[in-house]
């Protein structure tokens, strides 16, 4: 809700961001990734923390409030407040009262019983073994100021039926029939107060300790000490009774004084408060409205977990938020017990409703944080940043809901006034329940892939699904189960908050108008803020009361306010009593100075300590214990990868791993297999096989001496989808090496005709054990290599040359004759062709587009999980619909280099249309004006939908989020050099440094445009040596600002400072410009380095599962390859599974 008030000065209502350097954001990234490196510790501790506020609960709360424990909030709705003196013109009832003192806190020694005795029987006459019951029968009264005789006075009493003369009392002296004898020979005077505490006098008003005694002390549920004793006279207005204990209340002093001091000294009490005492029980109404609350909390919560894409750990999900959702409440019981907050005031079922409203939407946004970053980094990174993307946001509307409350609590009755304070601790202990168990138990959740594979796989939509073709107008009701309509998570915990203590306060008010409760509120705020009043008499503070009268009234249980209600005005919830200053009455000659320091807590949490400590102690470490065992036994191998990581302050993002002694010269081709295998052929007429993982090497044995075993000069290289075979092409033969039993395979002649290939891949397609070999020349024709048969099939694709070639795997549509593999072409006269195989044949069909000129056409780009692909021109992409050949869309770009678009995608979501859909779509190219590293993101309208790439002139459904609609975020990478995307949504990239302009200003330093570094280095005036040169960087398409990481590409450990030495200390040679750029995995890339090869990670690469076999990212052609004949870099395209050349002779290996 704060910023929505802050709109006039943010001109938004969105959320924000801090960068990533923010020292809030930073200190909250810092923890987050501490608690996720250190979860079992940061579990153990949200646990401990949970059962020693959880633990003592029962104990501190009880049914029966003479016990010195709270009391449980009951079903009905209770009160004792104050009335304005012209609310009301008469009240119900008069209550008058006596207080009787001997020493400090001693009330109940056996000479202070007997001298209250003494005075109830002066003011009412003789009480001894009351019984007030008479037949029925008229009274006649003579004076009226006469005194009463016990049988007339007993005729009033209310027993004998309700007038407007009726009376009762009630007197701790009662518990022993108000006989002096019983009263002395009581050898144990607590055990007897004790043990009568529910004992009721002849109108079934129970004589709690609560009503008959003031400032009690209570030990083991026993009361054992009070300040006061209490005699209370209720009457109704015209009862003569209470004109009596007026009339022999004035006249007491004069008879006392010898053993009694007397507040006032004259015994005449003319100061009086009107209170309303309450005891609503919750009505049918009330009732239909919480379950109608709760219904739409319920709604509210699993619609917003539905749209969370995590499928394996929805109930997980529940357990996790409904299990801190209920240690959150009970935790703030606790806490308010033991600060003394009385919560008996409001029903019980309304404290789990505002908790459940404020705890949901916190946790919600943390969980859609971390599925916004990539699966590919590391469970601590990702806790980090998403704890440090929302951590300020929760703690920004806790105190703005803590501000609400403490405002809302100085205008309500002292009733909603506890539950304000209640909602106050359950806001700040959710927060600390949110920050240690839910970001454990989500790092374990994300840890153990349940989470993060859901998401990967993205089986299901986190949207409503409407298959429905119809078009229409989207309802309100449609925009509620989208979530799309204006109130969000960020304030419909507030709203609920806020419109339950204002309906409370409402109930308590009754049928008042709204006017006149404003003007109560306001009344009760001013008297807030006025400085409190001046007391009447010092004497009150000579006697140091344990308890003030205003305070015990207020203190009243409401079971005997439901008790005077039943006898005064049976037929209501309520009534209303003027409430006269009680006459106190002290022994002379007591001691009222207190000696002990009256205890802080409440009495229950001294007794917990006294009886139940042991008990909690070793209850909570049994606990934990068994926590730390199932908690190990269920992580038992991330514990001990974890311990393997222990000692790294931070985790890195970017990590450099090189691959040497593998060649003598430049490495000049890569290619990669799905399994974490990398092939590298180099000038030196070496080909080796490296297991990235380990960074063990075995080489392709050639023999230059045997045709059969010499595949040099090498145009291209290739390995098959099982990575089992790789086949090296040369102008005259394709030849097969076994890697699984390092042997050469067959080899079949060729003839390239002098030309190079554009296209080398493995199809899908088997006859036999061997899956056959596409080829696609410059020239245009295609063959297919059957090496089970050892047959060559050509195939003409265009009869102009090609400057580009890319296969596309497409999902089957469910029909026999639906192509599976399809092979798009550009030439040179930017003419598209689609090549498709039908019964055994591969037939091509050129595409055309009515709307669109051909020209410019530079590349193709397949996004198979979506069923389209890119045609990049110089200014602008069109995306075009693969069955239909129909350009749904054009993006518009800067102008680009020659073939260096790519893309990234998110994983692939079900649409309202139920077709495939992107939750990000981003484009990647170079600018020819600036060449700067371009990447223009698309995002759907609303954060949790999906982009649709159905025809926008004929769309399934409405609600589809079209890319005409979409949001465009982009961002641009200064000096990128060679760089590639990778499958984890990242943009890698290895550069020179710039070197540093020493006479200028340093106002353009790259921090500047968003770069940070991890490892900072001291300026130089010129690099000393060629490891000074080169640094990598990465961006991830989810970031919103330009900010992207950066490290020196030579930092690996062990590896040597200076001389450009490696571990062997042989010399490298001198790397002028980088080779080829191949993907590796999801989360990898690697890049020729002269003679060696540098493997570039972002996060962590695990090799399974890396691609999707009906996607692009099979086949992604979008790396590049090293151009031997000059200094600088050419842009080719090579796939993990794919080579393709380019037209220059110079770039196969001699």
């Amino acid at each position: 809700m704060i910023w929505y008030l802050l709109y006039p000065f943010r001109g938004t209502t969105q959320v924000p961001v801090l960068t990533p350097t923010h020292p809030l954001r930073r200190a909250f990234t810092r923890y987050g990734r501490y608690a996720a490196r250190h979860v079992l510790a940061t579990l153990l501790i949200s646990v401990a923390l949970t059962l020693i506020l959880v633990y003592p609960c029962p104990f501190l709360y009880s049914h029966d409030f003479t016990t010195g424990a709270s009391n449980i909030p009951h079903h009905v709705w209770t009160d004792a407040q104050p009335l304005d003196e012209r609310s009301i013109s008469e009240p119900d009832v008069i209550m008058r009262s006596i207080w009787v003192h001997g020493n400090y806190m001693k009330a109940l020694d056996h000479g202070v019983l007997l001298g209250a005795l003494e005075l109830q029987d002066e003011i009412l006459g003789t009480t001894k073994n009351f019984n007030p019951r008479q037949p029925p029968g008229s009274v006649f009264l003579g004076d009226p100021d006469s005194d009463l005789s016990p049988a007339d006075r007993d005729k009033f009493h209310v027993v004998n039926g309700l007038t407007n003369e009726s009376w009762f009392f009630h007197s701790p002296l009662q518990y022993w029939s108000c006989d002096a004898e019983t009263l002395s020979g009581d050898p144990d005077i607590v055990t007897t107060v004790n043990e009568r505490k529910n004992q009721s006098t002849s109108v079934n008003v129970t004589l709690r300790h609560s009503i008959v005694f003031s400032g009690k002390r209570f030990e083991d549920r026993r009361l054992v000490a009070a300040d006061a004793l209490v005699i209370t006279l209720i009457h109704l207005r015209n009862s003569p009774v209470g004109r009596q204990w007026e009339r022999k209340a004035e006249a007491l002093p004069a008879r006392m004084a010898d053993k009694w001091k007397i507040i006032p000294a004259d015994g005449h009490i003319t100061s009086s408060q009107l209170y309303e005492f309450q005891f609503r029980p919750v009505s049918a109404q009330d009732s239909v409205l919480l379950v109608v609350a709760y219904c739409l909390m319920m709604f509210y919560f699993f619609l917003s977990l539905w749209k969370i894409r995590a499928l394996k750990s929805r109930a997980g999900l529940i357990v996790t938020m409904l299990t801190q959702i209920m240690a959150s409440m009970a935790s703030s019981l606790t806490v308010c017990a033991i600060f003394k907050v009385d919560l008996s005031k409001i029903p019980y079922a309304a404290y789990p409703l505002v908790v459940f409203a404020i705890s949901m939407e916190n946790s919600f946004r943390l969980i859609n944080a971390v599925i916004m970053t990539s699966p590919n980094h590391s469970t601590s990174y990702r806790i980090g940043e998403a704890f440090g993307e929302t951590a300020h946001v929760a703690v920004a509307s806790r105190i703005q809901n803590l501000l609400i409350l403490w405002m809302l609590s100085k205008m309500t009755f002292p009733g909603v006034s506890a539950f304000c304070t209640f909602a106050a601790v359950a806001i700040l202990l959710d927060f600390i329940y949110l920050s240690t168990f839910f970001l454990s138990v989500l790092s374990i959740d994300v840890e153990r892939t349940e989470l993060s594979d859901a998401l990967d796989k993205a089986v299901a939509s986190a949207n409503h699904k409407s298959r429905s073709k119809i078009r229409g107008r989207q309802t309100w009701t449609d925009a509620i189960i989208r979530g799309n309509i204006a109130l969000s998570t960020r304030i419909a915990g507030t709203i609920v908050m806020v419109g339950f203590v204002l309906m409370a306060q409402w109930h308590f008010l009754g049928n008042e108008g709204v006017a006149n409760i404003l003007g109560r509120a306001v009344k009760h705020l001013w008297k807030h803020t006025e400085p409190a009043p001046t007391p009447k008499s010092s004497l009150l503070i000579d006697i140091h009361q344990a308890r003030s009268p205003t305070s015990w009234l207020r203190l009243q249980d409401h079971e005997t306010a439901r008790e005077v209600i039943n006898i005064v005005k049976p037929w209501a919830h309520s009534y209303i009593a003027r409430v006269y200053d009680p006459l106190i009455f002290v022994m002379k000659g007591a001691d009222r100075v207190p000696h002990d320091k009256e205890p802080l807590f409440l009495p229950a949490v001294y007794d917990f300590i006294h009886h139940e400590l042991h008990r909690f102690i070793v209850s909570v470490l049994v606990c934990m214990g068994l926590v730390w065992l199932f908690m190990n036994y269920l992580l038992w191998d991330e514990l001990a990868e974890a311990k393997r990581d222990a000692g790294e302050e931070e985790d890195p993002l970017l990590s450099v791993k090189t691959l040497r002694e593998g060649h003598l010269l430049d490495v000049a081709m890569l290619t990669a297999c799905r399994d974490g295998h990398l092939v590298s052929a180099g000038l030196d007429r070496i080909i080796q096989v490296w297991d990235i993982r380990t960074g063990s090497r075995h080489r392709v044995m050639s023999d230059p001496d045997r045709p059969e075993e010499n595949p040099f000069p090498i145009l291209a290289m290739a390995v098959s989808y099982d990575s089992k075979w790789l086949a090296l092409l040369s102008p005259q033969r394709v030849l097969l090496w076994n890697l699984w039993e390092q042997k050469w395979g067959k080899h079949i002649p060729v003839d390239m005709v002098g030309h190079r290939a554009e296209l080398l891949f493995f199809s899908d397609d088997r006859r036999g054990i061997i899956p056959s070999l596409i080829i696609v020349r410059r020239n245009g024709i295609m063959l297919e290599v059957q090496f089970d048969e050892e047959e060559v099939s050509e195939y003409v694709v265009c009869r102009t040359p090609l400057v580009c070639a890319v296969p596309m795997q497409e999902k089957s549509s469910g029909s026999p004759l639906a192509p599976q593999l399809s092979i798009l072409t550009v030439s040179r006269r930017s003419c598209i062709h689609q090549v498709t195989k039908h019964d055994d044949v591969w037939i091509s069909e050129e595409l055309k587009f009515p709307t669109r000129e051909e020209k410019d056409v530079q590349a193709v780009i397949p996004v198979a999980a979506c069923s389209i692909h890119l045609i990049a021109r110089i200014e602008t992409v069109d995306v075009v619909d693969f069955r239909t050949s129909k350009i749904i869309h054009t993006f518009h770009t800067e102008s680009m280099q020659p073939r260096t678009l790519k893309h990234l995608r998110s994983s692939s979501r079900q649409t309202h249309c139920g077709s495939a859909g992107l939750a990000s779509l981003t484009l990647a190219y170079v600018s020819s004006e600036t060449g700067d590293c371009v990447l223009q993101t698309y995002l759907p309208r609303e954060e949790d939908d999906a982009i649709c790439f159905c025809d926008p002139a004929s769309p399934k459904t409405t609600s589809c989020s079209v890319l005409g609609g979409a949001r465009e975020l982009k961002r641009r990478v200064k000096d990128p050099g060679n760089w590639e995307t990778l499958l984890n949504g990242s943009v890698i990239g290895v550069r020179t440094k710039s070197p540093p302009d020493t006479g200028k200003d340093h106002a353009t330093s790259p921090f500047q445009h968003g770069l940070r570094r991890r490892t900072a280095t001291p300026s130089k005036s010129h690099p000393t040596s060629q490891k000074d040169r080169w640094e990598v960087w990465v961006m991830s398409q989810l970031e919103k600002q330009e900010h992207y990481e950066t490290r020196p590409l030579w930092a690996d450990e062990g590896e040597e400072e200076e001389g450009g030495l490696d571990g062997s200390g042989r010399d490298h040679l001198i790397i002028s410009s980088l080779g080829p750029v191949v993907k590796v995995g999801g989360s990898s890339a690697a890049v020729g380095f002269g003679d060696a090869v540098k493997v570039i990670t972002v996060g962590h690469e695990r090799f399974d599962n890396p691609t999707d076999r009906f996607g692009e990212d099979l086949v992604n052609l979008t790396n590049r390859r090293r151009k031997i004949t000059t200094t600088g870099t050419s842009r080719s395209i090579v796939s993990p599974f794919v080579t393709t050349a380019t037209a220059q002779q110079a770039h196969h290996v001699e």
